[in-house]
């Protein structure tokens, strides 16, 4: 896997809002370290490097960042459509990578990064890393230490009204490669895979209940646009181990008292925080009430950009890193999949499996 790099020298391709997230992790001491920057808004990407008074170099484009001596890995922040591109690009030089989530835009994109990880012996990660703080981490301790029994069945729900009531410009979550399981199914589907294992099969329904949404703030409110997508998706997922999960992505939920995830077993239930954060409370309920477990394992006060530095140290430790491209590709092809068994109304195989990550020791 290439030389131990201490630091891992990065390279970020995209300055939008979503760096500034991973910046908060990334300028707290890791073994990452920000070398270079480039962004299509080159205001932008220069308004990042000024954070690090003058040692981030802003730079034109993907090809001469890539070709940077002092660039190790990329860091893809870009929009979903170009993070194969940006990916492949950054391969072929020569480079890790490690980026936002999705993997990328289908599974014939997934399929060609993967490839050409395993042609150049370089590592790719992705997002959502949320799932390695101490939330997602240590509920999965309570289960493999037999907490709940043997899982039997879980629940993972993720409702809001849509994302045009705040969003200035929200047509992209309701255009092909959008709505509600592509934006938030990663991070409940990578949550339940630490938690239970890779999905084998799928069955799922979904609607379209409105045809046109209205924005409601910024300059733009007022305009309506189509929708293009289904908007609510309810899933079963049935896993290797043999538990079956129940999922719900909706834009068309007003409001709920819906829990986050749930893990029910034979001598217990488990109600895990929020998979979009990185800790939060775990619950347990032997029948008798339910009491607050304390943080067990995952990675403490960390947030976007814990992966980064996993795989950083995976590098050193000669280790796989945990943020993975074969993790995001089976949660890809999970939601695409169930997408298409909505479609065809028939519960449909799942072709692609995954490791299940190491767990992370607190």
């Amino acid at each position: 896997m290439g030389e131990p790099l201490k630091p891992l020298r990065v390279g970020i391709v995209g300055a939008g809002k979503i760096s500034g997230a991973y910046l908060a992790t990334l300028t707290k001491p890791t073994s990452v370290e920000l070398t270079a920057v480039t962004d299509l808004d080159r205001g932008r990407a220069e308004a990042l490097a000024a954070r690090y008074e003058g040692r981030v170099a802003v730079v034109d484009s993907v090809t001469d960042l890539v070709a940077r001596d002092d660039v190790d890995a990329v860091l893809n922040l870009t929009i979903p459509a170009a993070h194969a591109d940006v990916a492949l690009e950054a391969l072929r030089a020569g480079k890790h990578v490690y980026g936002e989530k999705p993997l990328a835009a289908n599974r014939e994109e997934a399929d060609a990064v993967l490839a050409a990880a395993r042609e150049t012996g370089l590592r790719v990660g992705c997002a959502p890393d949320t799932v390695l703080g101490t939330g997602t981490q240590t509920a999965r301790k309570a289960i493999d230490d037999g907490l709940i029994g043997r899982p039997v069945a879980a629940t993972a729900f993720m409702t809001g009204a849509g994302h045009e009531k705040w969003h200035p410009d929200p047509e992209f979550y309701y255009q092909p490669g959008g709505g509600p399981l592509l934006d938030m199914g990663p991070y409940y589907l990578s949550a339940l895979v630490h938690l239970l294992g890779p999905v084998v099969k799928v069955t799922g329904a979904s609607s379209r209940p409105r045809t046109e949404r209205t924005i409601g703030s910024g300059p733009r409110a007022g305009h309506s646009f189509p929708v293009e997508v289904d908007t609510h998706i309810t899933g079963i997922l049935e896993h290797a181990g043999g538990a079956l999960s129940t999922l719900i992505m909706s834009f068309d939920v007003r409001a709920a008292r819906l829990p986050r995830i749930e893990v029910h077993g034979t001598a217990a239930s488990l109600s895990a925080p929020d998979p979009n954060n990185f800790d939060g409370a775990v619950e347990l309920n032997r029948g008798d009430g339910w009491e607050t477990l304390p943080a067990s394992a995952g990675y403490p006060d960390t947030g976007r950009g814990a992966g980064l530095a996993d795989l950083s140290e995976a590098l050193s430790a000669g280790r796989p890193h945990r943020a993975s491209a074969g993790l995001a590709a089976h949660v890809l092809d999970v939601m695409l999949t169930l997408m298409d068994a909505a479609e065809q109304g028939r519960a449909l195989p799942i072709s692609s499996t995954c490791e299940r990550p190491a767990p992370v020791a607190l």
